[in-house]
């Protein structure tokens, strides 16, 4: 008998080794100032050391909230010719998840291929229902990581990812899930905030590469040819760039490209993320780019999130930031669940990414990056219109919160390795 407990301890003991632990590259020294966001050779070290290069001719079409972004992509999924790839973390049941189902079950009556990769633990919430009627229709759905013994090492990795391609052609990424919470216009405590982008242009292929590798992970089978990598020309004037980040491959990718951007600021960098748990070495490279005279502000969930606990371990993060003169903003009206960094009115970073370990370190990511001041100047518009819903957290403010406060924070903080 004690033989038996002693094999089903070691044993659970070793698959809490295994989800706890990350990749295997770790970025442990401070990147230096070397270049700026808008120098050449900003785009050359992204472009290398992220993945794929930035690539020219691109239209981004930046979408507000559920009312512009669910739209769009019912539209691009009705207009589907040759095939619809989707991979999402959360898909929940209610009224927008059953459009979204009819719309994909009907692509697939009508002939066109049409994949649907969900991650098993953000569709928790999901009607197998809906599943079912579109399995019926031809949809292919598959589930990420699924609760099986050969995956109990990697329960902990989940993709977050949230890629809809349609034809091979048109892209959207950013913050959106399949759930209710996500319609309207951000005008209620209902209706959560957020940003989705629409793509076109060459780097859409790049999107479709990013679906197509959880895809080959999970079906273990390759979609090529003309329907989902047809020959895309210039369609507009922006350079753009979509990478991955996977704790699979032992890649920090999404945490290098942060770094990366903070430390090629000279003028600004605004940060509008749900869930800011920044760890020591991003909250050391903010307090640099102050040091240099960079304006930095932030933007993070108020009063109304998802997880409180997130919440307390962010703020237990703050006080070096604050003492630098970094600005912290809590928006007021909604769950804030935008995931978009400006910097310096040139660069931009939207998609899936927290800016928390679980993005740069547990989850399977994609972001897609755009070198071009219009979009920049488009979207810092949109910040301005978000922080004045916010209100701003000052350090005497940090400073004089009551001390029960500090000690769940500091406990919730403890935790975010795995936040």
């Amino acid at each position: 008998m004690w033989i038996v407990v002693a094999v089903l301890v070691t044993a659970i003991a070793v698959l809490v080794a295994l989800n706890l632990v990350t990749g295997e590259k770790k970025i442990t020294h401070q990147i230096r100032h070397l270049y700026a966001a808008g120098d050449p050779q900003f785009a050359r070290a992204v472009g290398t050391l992220l993945g794929p290069p930035l690539a020219t001719g691109n239209r981004v079409t930046p979408l507000q909230n559920g009312d512009e972004i669910f739209p769009s992509m019912l539209g691009a999924i009705s207009a589907a010719r040759r095939s619809i790839d989707f991979e999402t973390y959360i898909y929940w049941s209610g009224g927008i998840g059953r459009r979204f189902g009819d719309a994909l079950s009907e692509r697939a009556r009508a002939g066109v291929p049409v994949h649907l990769l969900l991650d098993w633990v953000g569709t928790g919430k999901m009607d197998q229902a809906v599943i079912d009627e579109m399995e019926d229709a031809g949809v292919i759905v598959v589930k990420y990581h699924p609760l099986r013994w050969y995956n109990l090492g990697r329960l902990n990795n989940r993709t977050h990812r949230k890629l809809l391609v349609v034809d091979g052609r048109v892209g959207f990424t950013g913050g959106v899930g399949i759930a209710d919470e996500w319609t309207g216009h951000a005008g209620n405590p209902d209706h959560w905030r957020d940003s989705h982008f629409r793509i076109e242009g060459p780097a859409v292929a790049q999107m479709q590469a990013a679906f197509m590798d959880n895809w080959m992970k999970t079906r273990a089978l390759v979609l090529h040819g003309e329907d989902y990598f047809p020959h895309l020309p210039v369609v507009g004037p922006q350079c753009a760039q979509v990478f991955k980040s996977s704790a699979n491959e032992g890649s920090e990718s999404v945490r290098l490209m942060y770094l990366l951007s903070i430390a090629a600021s000279v003028e600004r960098v605004l940060i509008a993320n749900s869930y800011f748990v920044p760890d020591d070495l991003a909250v050391d490279t903010l307090v640099e780019a102050r040091a240099r005279g960079v304006r930095v502000e932030i933007i993070v969930p108020g009063p109304h999130i998802d997880t409180e606990t997130v919440r307390r371990a962010s703020r237990s993060r703050w006080g070096p930031l604050l003492e630098a003169g970094v600005e912290i903003y809590e928006y007021q009206p909604t769950m804030y669940h935008c995931k978009v960094m400006i910097v310096d009115g040139i660069w931009t970073s939207v998609g899936s990414t927290n800016f928390d370990n679980r993005s740069f370190r547990l989850n399977d990511e994609a972001n897609l990056n755009v070198l071009d001041r219009d979009l920049a100047a488009d979207l810092e518009r949109v910040f301005e219109a978000d922080k004045a819903a916010s209100r701003q957290v000052t350090l005497a403010m940090w400073r004089d919160r009551p001390r029960g406060e500090r000690l769940v924070e500091r406990a919730a903080g403890l935790l975010r390795a795995q936040l």
